[in-house]
């Protein structure tokens, strides 16, 4: 008989349906049942997903033994973010987005009533962010009806409440929770964490693989190194802490500081009070303000078709043009954007760039000074531009010429009763006394971050950066700590740009991590101790390139004047970006899953992709990789 004459045996295609189920279903460790169907008997459905479950763990001899889960299977982890501001809420949805529903769990813990962070806390009279508003969002919750260029603080922590109320975050936030400290359990591969509930004071611990810090740099008070702060009769307050009730009008107020808070108060207040006495201890850079600076540059042409009113608030038609015209919409953010990109060359010590600017921005502060030469002396700064932090400052200059202002240059020694002494015996008679002096920029976590290995203690991260100079691998995460990320830690481009978008890729970055954690047999992983002082050393050859190591005090550099800088980025904001674009296994120390008997390979499984075992992945997603515009990976992803 020839092959031709053969017959062959009807099958039909719904029986090649079910063959292929059952056979995907036992591949990829699930039961009929789980999908609808009922298992010929639940006993021997039973032992089918023991021996499934078992077979990693039985090999003869206690050898590697390859699993039977698919490529790409993730395990459940548990993760705990710290702070519930711009970069806890952007790790909400971060994780939501990379990681596959039900394969993790996600608690953010926030000290606060409310969210928001940084602008819930900061209500000073004149907040507002100097970075423009629609480039100080997300990318993906653009808010078109901004009311003004720079937005004010209300406006932000409404933006952000906002958020959380539409994408359905409230459920994962726990407000009016704060973390105590964590220790790291080496045996069973989690963080231990210790959490006070404010309102009761009760305390417990929660568990986590993984804990991402997004607790900001802007949130410890740090007060002025004046002795006798409790002697004075009169309101004194953080500018951080502004009171509510605060009736300022009429009365003479001190205001110590010239940094970002302390050149908004001024202008704001100036008006409405008797006398203003304005206590700093060295001069600062004031930069014209945002639009007339970026109308010098390639965003003119953009900026120039925008509306806004003497106040720099869009006009009603304006905001409509957003909402409906896309395409100028587009054009307007990218071209701001673009403008905040290109600062960098301006850092670069003694570059033509850095010239030019400082030559304007000294011809800008002699004009709003009117050219007193007593008030230019005091006020506008010998050292490099960049230094410190720039701050527009619309009004802070101009304030010097007013008859109620009161400009302190000498050391305050003491506070007394009724105001304040300086180095040179005056006593200055004050009502209030504001002290906007900043925030601890140490980057020492707010809470002991303790490593324990087979139940000893071994290190705490808070002893070690305050003996040494806080090192951390791209700013994200540290040597020696497991499992265990930071959002803006040391050396994070902070003065580069908006945080919003810096905490949108670092938090990829970490999530991406976390992935490969779940889908590659990782129990835990961090830097090595190498990497991170090669980073470091790279670090420090680099920043005396840069205005940041020039000569002056800065929280750069911790509040010193020729410390290390550890606040900024070696590289432009889009050098930034881009470094964080792939994740360089080399530099990193991995500790695997017992299931894994110590194969680094133990992920690849049981020879089959769970894109192609998933019902509704899509397993031919190379066909037309190069169409998605959008740049996302696709239904089924690309792999870890």
């Amino acid at each position: 008989m020839t092959y031709e004459e053969k017959p062959l045996s009807p099958v039909r295609p719904t029986d090649l349906a079910a063959v292929r189920e059952q056979l995907l279903l036992q591949i990829s460790g699930k039961t009929a049942a789980a999908h609808g169907s009922s298992p010929t008997s639940p006993s021997a459905s039973a032992s089918s997903t023991a021996t499934m479950a078992d077979s990693t763990t039985t090999a003869e001899g206690g050898g590697y033994v390859a699993s039977n889960k698919p490529l790409g299977a993730a395990k459940h982890i548990r993760v705990i973010t710290v702070g519930a501001g711009a970069s806890g809420i952007n790790m909400v949805r971060t994780l939501r987005k990379k990681l596959a529903a039900g394969t993790y769990e996600h608690v953010v813990y926030e000290k606060n009533r409310e969210v928001g962070g940084t602008w819930l806390e900061n209500r000073y009279p004149g907040c507002r962010c100097d970075i423009p508003s629609h480039n100080y969002q997300f990318s993906w919750r653009k808010k078109r009806d901004w009311s003004s260029f720079c937005a004010p603080a209300e406006e932000i922590e409404k933006y952000l409440c906002e958020i959380c109320e539409d994408e359905g975050m409230r459920g994962e936030i726990r407000l009016e929770h704060r973390v105590k400290g964590m220790e790291w359990e080496d045996g069973k591969g989690v963080w231990k964490v210790r959490v006070r509930k404010l309102k009761t004071g009760e305390e417990f611990v929660d568990e986590a693989n993984f804990v991402v810090d997004a607790s900001g740099i802007l949130n410890k008070w740090k007060w002025p190194d004046v002795p006798g702060r409790e002697d004075f009769k009169g309101r004194i307050f953080h500018s951080a802490d502004w009171p509510q009730d605060l009736e300022y009008r009429g009365k003479t107020v001190a205001v110590i500081g010239n940094g970002s808070s302390g050149v908004q108060i001024v202008p704001a207040i100036l008006p409405d009070v008797k006398k203003l006495v304005h206590c700093i201890r060295g001069p600062t850079w004031v930069v014209p303000p945002r639009i007339p600076m970026m109308m010098m540059g390639p965003a003119k042409e953009v900026l120039s078709q925008i509306q806004l009113d003497e106040n720099e608030n869009f006009t009603p038609e304006q905001i409509e043009r957003f909402k409906t015209e896309h395409e100028m919409y587009k054009r307007f953010v990218k071209a701001t954007e673009k403008e905040v990109n290109s600062n960098f060359p301006i850092f670069v010590q003694d570059s033509p760039v850095q010239s030019f600017a400082q030559a304007k921005v000294r011809e800008f502060m002699t004009a709003m000074l009117g050219g007193d030469p007593t008030l230019c002396a005091k006020l506008i700064p010998s050292y490099s531009l960049g230094c410190r932090r720039m701050t527009p400052a619309p009004g802070y200059l101009e304030s010097f010429r007013s008859p109620k202002m009161k400009l302190v240059t000498d050391k305050i020694t003491k506070f007394v009763p009724e105001g304040f002494e300086t180095e040179t015996g005056e006593t200055v008679e004050v009502d209030v006394v504001v002290c906007a002096t900043g925030f601890d920029m140490s980057f020492t976590p707010r809470f002991p971050v303790v490593l324990k290995k087979d139940g000893k203690k071994e290190e705490n991260l808070q002893d070690r950066w305050r003996k040494d100079t806080p090192k951390a691998y791209m700013s994200v995460a540290i040597d020696g700590v497991p499992n265990y990320f930071t959002i803006l830690g040391p050396n994070a481009p902070i003065a580069h740009g908006s945080v919003f978008t810096l905490a949108e890729h670092i938090a990829k970055y970490i999530a991406s991590t976390v992935q490969k954690c779940q889908t590659q047999s990782i129990k835990s992983l961090s830097p090595s101790a190498a990497a991170v002082e090669d980073y470091f050393e790279h670090i420090t050859k680099f920043m005396p390139r840069t205005t940041w190591s020039s000569g002056c005090n800065s929280w750069f550099k911790n509040d010193t004047a020729d410390g290390p800088v550890v606040a900024t980025h070696p590289g432009s904001r889009i050098h930034f970006f881009q470094m964080l674009r792939e994740f360089r296994g080399e530099d990193w120390v991995y500790d695997y899953e017992e299931e894994a008997r110590g194969n680094r390979f133990a992920w690849l499984g049981n020879g089959f992709a769970s894109l192609e075992l998933e019902e509704g992945k899509d397993s031919t997603w190379y066909l037309y990789e190069d169409e998605d515009e959008d740049g996302d990976e696709g239904a089924g992803g690309r792999g870890a």
